[in-house]
């Protein structure tokens, strides 16, 4: 393609040095024109896309490379999912908040769990001791998942958890609720996360080792693909990544070559890359820099479409779609004047829904300071309802596609994507880059050369670092009460008490020969979960057989 219009390009050129002779004779303000991976170019034209291809570079939604969107009509056939991530206290009242979400118009559930879950821990575990339904959900058997879904039909809502070393028993259990329902598993929709790569590089919820941990995640996929063919069974999470500091290219970067090691052992386990890879599903975060982010998931989608195809030659055209999950970005609010992050998060749903993503969260104001209220939560979601409804963004499809700027930096951002994976190819393994630490070094050099932009105020946070204010704090906090601690704990006892401890045990020793053998685990935790064993009696099961990992220098 020549260009756009119908200059020529070297007479286009010379009208741009022209342009640029002018305007580097006036002075331009102190900025750092830069987003978190590259600097932004004072204009774009033409000439930055000068000779794309455009079939091959751009394309049709729907159509490789899936620059354009995952399908042919994205958000005129129907809006993403609003999907509002929420757990706290018990079951009992999070099931509430899910009550009050789905009556406000929310089209998804989204699962927080508690530390001590996310662990494989029991609440009265010591260790689960004031942790318990702080960050989330606290489910210890069956019991909880019951009550958590009490009154919410899972075979008309899709539910997204976000497990992961654990991930397996709360799919487990998910099933086993849907089955108390009446509900077909194949008629099961939603998503585990179940990416522990990424936990070993940025959040630390891991319990086994790398290998024996991957050999769970590719059990899951078998098992799902003939049990409940409609769940994803992974979603490969960049958003961990980027709220430890990385920058939006090593949030592809990483998130892509975790993703391409599970694509990795599921073939190994015998699988092949149409059985398991249309499943596939991810995770991004969404930051200010709204040009940048909106390249970012472009580039994402139409990368991950390239490499798969390259490497793997898959038949099922699905298998190179990148659907993906966004939710805004948490480390980007403050608790000074928190009001300004209604405008921080519309800006990042902004940017997720015109990079193109499947489902969305948008943070709360106040989760700078805790848990998010009530009412802060609707606020939340009527900004993805606003968007939706009253912007008339969702009537045509990709509206930035074309545009100098965004093509440039979508290009750019796959360039230096790709220099970053083969960075860590280099090196060996992704898993070897993990374990020695070389991955999340990375992001910590970035982490800090983001901190000490702050701090000489090249980067401006308003209300923080500029525009300070002096001010009294007036707002409700919302907080779980610690007495609910007490109860789950005495529950949790009367559970095991009643439930018939031979039943279980029996359960828990076929997994543990399961796992010893080598065989895949989830019919064996399907089995020991609908026998009430707990997340812990599992988890402690399978660190028997597989050991638990410690961080290099820990």
């Amino acid at each position: 393609m020549a260009g756009y219009w119908k200059e020529d390009p070297s007479k286009l050129q010379e009208a741009k040095d022209r342009y640029e002779t002018t305007a580097r004779a006036l002075k331009e303000r102190q900025a750092r024109f830069e987003a978190s991976s590259l600097p932004i170019e004072p204009l774009y034209t033409p000439l930055d896309t000068l000779n794309k291809p455009y079939l091959e570079d751009i394309g049709f939604p729907g159509e490789f490379p899936f620059s354009r969107g995952v399908y042919p009509t994205m958000y005129r056939g129907r809006p993403w999912t609003m999907r509002q991530y929420a757990g706290f206290g018990t079951a009992k009242e999070t099931n509430a908040r899910y009550r009050y979400l789905l009556s406000k118009g929310q089209t998804g559930l989204s699962v927080a769990f508690d530390l001590p879950t996310q662990m494989g821990y029991d609440s009265d575990h010591p260790l689960a001791k004031g942790e318990v339904g702080k960050v989330g959900v606290a489910i210890d058997t069956l019991f909880d998942m019951e009550v958590l879904f009490d009154g919410i039909p899972l075979g008309e809502v899709s539910t997204s958890m976000t497990i992961n070393a654990t991930a397996a028993i709360l799919l487990a259990m998910y099933i086993a609720v849907g089955k108390k329902q009446g509900i077909a598993t194949e008629r099961l929709q939603g998503t585990i996360q179940n990416d522990i790569l990424k936990e070993y590089i940025a959040r630390g919820t891991y319990i086994f080792p790398p290998k024996p941990s991957l050999k769970i995640i590719t059990d899951i996929f078998a098992f799902a693909r003939d049990t409940c063919p409609k769940f994803n069974t992974i979603s490969i999470s960049g958003y961990h990544i980027r709220e430890a500091g990385s920058t939006a290219a090593q949030e592809i970067a990483y998130t892509l070559l975790n993703g391409l090691a599970y694509v990795e052992a599921a073939i190994q386990a015998g699988l092949t890359i149409d059985s398991f890879a249309p499943r596939l599903s991810f995770f991004f975060n969404a930051h200010n820099a709204l040009l940048e982010e909106i390249a970012k998931f472009r580039a994402a989608r139409r990368l991950w479409a390239r490499l798969i195809k390259e490497r793997y030659a898959p038949k099922d055209p699905r298998s190179l779609m990148m659907r993906f999950h966004v939710q805004t970005a948490g480390s980007t609010l403050t608790a000074k004047q928190i009001e300004n992050n209604v405008v921080r998060i519309t800006i990042q749903a902004l940017a997720a829904v015109l990079g193109g993503c499947q489902s969305l969260h948008t943070n709360s104001m106040d989760e700078a300071l805790g848990l998010p209220s009530e009412a802060s939560v609707k606020l939340a979601l009527r900004t993805q309802q606003v968007i939706a409804n009253e912007t008339h963004l969702t009537d045509t499809i990709d509206p930035f596609g074309g545009s100098f700027a965004i093509e440039a930096l979508t290009d750019a951002l796959e360039r230096k994507t790709r220099k970053l994976m083969r960075e860590v190819e280099d090196r060996g393994s992704v898993l070897e880059c993990i374990e020695s630490g070389f991955i999340k070094r990375k992001i910590e050099e970035s982490a800090y050369a983001y901190q000490r932009a702050l701090e000489e105020k090249r980067e401006i946070v308003v209300g923080m670092n500029a525009f300070e204010e002096e001010e009294d704090l007036k707002i409700a906090v919302f907080r779980v009460d610690p007495e609910l601690e007490r109860g789950q704990i005495e529950r949790l006892s009367q559970i095991k008490a009643s439930r018939g401890d031979s039943k279980a045990l029996e359960a828990l020793e076929r997994l543990s020969k399961t796992a010893r053998a080598g065989e895949n685990i989830m019919p064996s935790i399907l089995e020991a979960v609908e026998a009430y064993a707990s997340v812990g009696e599992i988890s402690d099961t399978l660190r028997a057989v597989f050991g638990t990992y410690r961080e290099q220098g820990a």
